[in-house]
């Protein structure tokens, strides 16, 4: 009995300890980035767009149905 409880608070631990650790996704590294340069976020009141803009750059993100969009425009370039 004492070895099952053992193995299953070791589990625990192991899986906390890597759900801690998980790698940002590319959202979270541009929002974080994002609001390190100063830029102005607006996020819609459902949450599912989040537009952000500095000076040289814009950042605009949309959740729909699951799927993430993200589109970065910098002012060189055309599009």
């Amino acid at each position: 009995m004492k070895k099952v409880f053992f193995l299953i608070m070791m589990s625990l631990f192991v899986s906390t300890s890597f759900l801690s650790c998980r790698e940002k996704s590319e959202k979270e590294k541009l929002i974080e980035e994002m609001k390190d340069e100063g830029a102005d976020i607006d996020v819609s009141e459902d949450g599912d767009k989040i537009k952000m803009e500095t000076d040289d750059k814009s950042v605009k993100i949309k959740e729909d149905d699951g799927d993430t969009k993200i589109k970065v425009k910098t002012d060189n370039d055309d599009n």
